[in-house]
């Protein structure tokens, strides 16, 4: 028997910024560099807000107002952890059950007085029931949280040519 295939995706990265100003950018600016085509909001979106507490939420809000509420805030330990749960479902919608969802933990790890390593793991993907493979192969491709990481480095120092590892 083989083993199973990881029920996670990992990836990090080292960005051009100190430790406070990498955690708060991440949260707190988040819809500053997610990429703006990896949204299930319905309507055309006006802002990402990121509720900097546990038990707050991240979520889309349109231009008519609706909002899209898509993780709660499990953790959050300014300037080093932030975890968040990933209520999005197989098909790409809200997950209302709390059972069925993912986790995302982020830490940020100082380098220099000027550097920072973000490391990003998305965990306990299988929890998404059958399929979960399809997410995993989402978040885990190129244009997953790679992409997501590149487009933050480049939000902190647009000269950056850092690439996720």
């Amino acid at each position: 028997m083989g083993d199973s295939p990881s029920t996670s995706v990992e990836s990090s990265i080292v960005v051009d910024a100190p430790i406070d100003r990498a955690f708060a950018v991440f949260t707190e600016d988040i819809g500053s560099w997610w990429p703006p085509e990896h949204h299930i909001l319905e309507g055309e979106l006006a802002e990402m807000v990121f509720e900097p507490r546990v038990g707050g939420h991240v979520y889309d809000r349109a231009t008519d107002g609706s909002e899209c509420h898509w993780a709660r805030v499990l953790a959050y330990e300014p300037p080093h952890r932030v975890v968040f749960s990933w209520d999005v479902n197989l098909q790409w919608q809200i997950e209302g059950d709390p059972a069925k969802t993912s986790q995302v933990e982020v830490r940020f790890l100082s380098e220099s007085a000027e550097q920072t390593r973000v490391v990003l793991a998305h965990r306990h993907i299988d929890r998404h029931g059958d399929g979960w493979e399809q997410i995993h192969g989402a978040v885990g491709s190129p244009d997953g949280w790679g992409a997501g990481l590149t487009r933050f480095a480049r939000r902190l120092d647009p000269a950056s040519m850092a690439e996720p590892s």
